[in-house]
């Protein structure tokens, strides 16, 4: 009796063996702008610290930028709510001055008067007259 498995094993790595592995080609980098940007020595250490101020100014006036525009979304958003107060006391204002010319009419006034127990006078009013004397000069 013959072991089928470990002669097909036999087999496999015989088969292994055979083969030659082959090693491909080190990539070349395609000459595009990034790559030599990083791989040329196009940025030193030299180069790097004689740009961080200018890179920290660039920085520096993103974040101005930045809290600018948080400045000016946050003012145009107070003007919209100061716009409708505004609005609403107009309206109030109205309503106010419509219902005093409404509660100073001769009736409403009457009505009121009315409560405490005063009257309208039906009678028309009459004229006072005084007579003045002559005065002597004494």
């Amino acid at each position: 009796m013959t072991n089928r498995l470990r002669t097909e094993i036999q087999d496999e790595e015989e088969v292994e063996q055979d083969l030659i592995v082959e090693e491909k080609p080190a990539r070349e980098i395609s000459d595009n702008f990034f790559s030599q940007l990083f791989t040329k020595s196009f940025i030193t250490t030299e180069r790097a610290t004689s740009a961080l101020p200018f890179v920290l100014y660039v920085a520096l006036l993103g974040m101005i930028y930045i809290a600018n525009m948080h400045l000016a979304e946050k003012t145009i958003r107070d003007i919209d709510d100061i716009t409708k107060e505004v609005k609403e006391r107009g309206w109030d204002y109205k309503t106010a001055k419509a219902d005093m010319a409404f509660k100073s009419t001769l009736t409403e006034v009457a009505k009121r008067a009315d409560t405490l127990g005063v009257r309208q006078s039906v009678e028309p009013p009459q004229k006072i007259t005084v007579k003045e004397e002559e005065q002597d000069g004494n």
